[in-house]
């Protein structure tokens, strides 16, 4: 049965139903485009995805990171870092035509700051960007598409400290190269529209001199080398089916699995655990002992003062609990108990008047039930309600209500609670008789 009451309900509003579908459906929408942008520069000509595929069935340990947990710099043997920013410092502003998306040289928005946090933390090899965007989406490989040399020579400069260091781009549609293994096996190198540097001031790896690819570059001031790629079609999907550049893959990144794993990261944002371990150091009663002094001594004296005093006044105060024995000694301990409350508040008189309120209040609710004790709990209701079913009792709960309205505010303990007994002996007569 329903409470006439309380207010109804009201249906939800399919309107407000269907533009709440409607928004949740766009932002799951726009979440799923948003997650296969790095999905689809991965697995474009441009991408990587190969290398790691190829690598795992060659037997080495390889995996495709894109961020989202802490990583072990101890358990990385080599992190292979492909850049598809020309200008880490600058912001990648969004192409708005279809011709500035052909042509823009971004991918993505790498910091700088990044980029140097992870090449001081493991042996990294850093893979220079060489296409614009519009060989990814147009898969074909154009001059016109090569990304500008200017900002690389920028990047190659900046991460080795020289200025000398700048890219020789060769004019041969297809440039071939050899490398012999440690093995003593040549292994032939294919690069369409090579993208070379001077590698005067490094290591060479694969090259040599003006015309090298692949080369391990000292930083400038630092203790630390850095190995850098300069035509990333070595490594990646589109260049991979060249000549035997796989086979150069597998040899090359072999070695560097021995100690960890291959990771070819695109992350923008360092996940390296931190490799700096904390001082252990070891625990005594001092640093047990330093919570006693001072300020804290004061502070648990005064805490330790402040328990006993609460401890003492409520004893002082209450008193040792009393068990009741009996119905009797219970009706006792009540009567006690109310009258010590009314002496306690200094004003017996002006209490009884509001304990005379909120007795009728409760006697209604125990006569018609909760829900409808408001429609007779006021004093002029409950006089109707008792004159209507015990007319006997009326005018002596009128007369009892006007006496304890007429009581000074300073009465005798004694004389409070005789009034309190007779009205509360009229009240029990009306919810047991009524």
């Amino acid at each position: 049965m329903t409470d006439p009451s309380r207010p109804a309900r009201s249906p939800v509003r399919a309107e407000i139903v269907a533009v709440v579908v409607i928004v949740a459906l766009a932002l799951a929408a726009a979440a799923f485009v948003m997650s296969q942008r790095p999905q689809q520069l991965r697995r474009s000509p441009v991408g990587m995805d190969g290398l790691q595929i190829w690598l795992a069935r060659s037997g080495i340990s390889a995996q495709v990171f894109s961020g989202g947990w802490v990583l072990d710099p101890a358990r990385i043997g080599l992190l292979v870092l492909p850049m598809h920013d020309t200008d880490p410092d600058q912001r990648l502003e969004p192409a708005l035509t279809r011709s500035d998306v052909l042509l823009q040289q971004d991918e993505s928005d790498l910091d700088w700051a990044t980029l140097t946090e992870k090449t001081e933390t493991v042996a990294t090899l850093v893979v220079l960007p060489k296409w614009r965007s519009g060989m990814r989406l147009t898969r074909i490989a154009h001059p016109d598409l090569l990304v500008e040399a200017a900002p690389v020579n920028a990047v190659l400069q900046r991460l080795t400290g020289d200025e000398a260091v700048r890219l020789n781009r060769s004019l041969d549609t297809v440039t071939a190269l050899t490398y012999q293994t440690s093995a003593g096996q040549d292994i032939s190198i294919e690069l369409y529209l090579a993208q070379l540097f001077d590698g005067s001031a490094c290591d060479p790896i694969l090259g040599s001199g003006q015309k090298t690819v692949l080369a391990s570059c000292p930083v400038k001031g630092s203790d630390r080398s850095v190995l850098i790629l300069s035509d990333p079609d070595l490594l990646n999907n589109h260049g991979l089916r060249l000549g035997q550049n796989a086979e150069f893959a597998r040899n090359f990144l072999k070695p560097f699995s021995e100690s960890g794993k291959v990771l070819i990261d695109y992350s923008l944002d360092n996940w390296f655990a931190a490799t700096d371990a904390p001082p252990e150091r070891a625990r005594t009663w001092d640093d047990f002992l330093r919570f006693f002094q001072a300020p804290f001594l004061a502070l648990w004296l005064g805490s330790g003062l402040l328990l006993c005093l609460v401890l003492w006044r409520s004893l002082r105060r209450e008193g040792p609990v009393i068990a009741a024995a009996g119905t009797g000694m219970g009706k006792l301990l009540a009567t006690r108990a109310r009258a010590r409350l009314m002496r306690l508040t200094g004003q017996d008189g002006a209490m009884l008047g509001d304990y005379a309120e909120a007795r009728m209040a409760a006697t209604a609710a125990r006569l018609v039930g909760p829900g409808h004790a408001r429609h007779i709990g006021e004093e002029h209701q409950f006089l109707r309600f008792v004159s209507r079913h015990r007319p006997d009792l009326s005018q002596r709960l009128a007369t009892q209500l006007i006496l304890l309205r007429a009581l000074p505010q300073r009465i005798p303990a004694q004389l409070a609670i005789r009034h309190v007994e007779a009205f509360e002996e009229i009240l029990e007569q009306i919810a047991d008789d009524t």
